[in-house]
């Protein structure tokens, strides 16, 4: 594995322990050259899984545009680093555990919004309004009820 610090092609694992998610390998390194340490994980490759976009182009799946869309919709919001890694390795276990070689945008759009809802309102609904286009103010407050709604029947 090579130094992500000084890119020194060789590092030595200094602690091996399953990662939180029970799916992968969590590996602390260190350095020789530049003494520093870094964290890996290790996980078993899978086939490729390919998503397929709503113009029904397909495209290989990312992982990093399911981080990006919730790092976005919890801009400014409290909701901490660790709770987001989390809900990005539940989105990606949901959408593996299906065992599908394809799977629509839409349904990934879906998961990732169910796992919104539950970590942060403010945050559902912003990607919500972009994931589901809202066209217009009424329609952003028509899901904005809904939300009420519910949070007023759990109460």
């Amino acid at each position: 594995m090579k130094c992500p610090y000084c890119n020194h092609p060789d590092t030595r694992v200094v602690d091996s322990r399953p990662a939180e998610d029970g799916s992968s390998i969590r590996r602390r390194r260190s350095c020789d050259a530049c003494g520093k340490r870094f964290t890996t994980y290790e996980k078993v490759e899978t086939i490729p899984l390919i998503v397929i976009k709503k113009d029904n182009n397909r495209e290989q799946y990312d992982r990093g545009k399911i981080e990006k869309g919730i790092l976005q919709a919890c801009y400014k919001r409290p909701v901490s680093a660790d709770k987001i890694r989390k809900t990005v390795e539940q989105v990606e276990t949901d959408i593996f555990n299906r065992e599908e070689k394809e799977i629509s945008s839409s349904v990934i759009g879906e998961i990732v919004m169910h796992k919104l809802k539950d970590l942060d309102e403010v945050a559902y609904v912003r990607f919500a309004s972009v994931y589901r286009e809202f066209k217009d103010v009424n329609t952003f407050m028509d899901e904005l009820k809904n939300i009420l709604d519910k949070k007023g029947q759990e109460s």
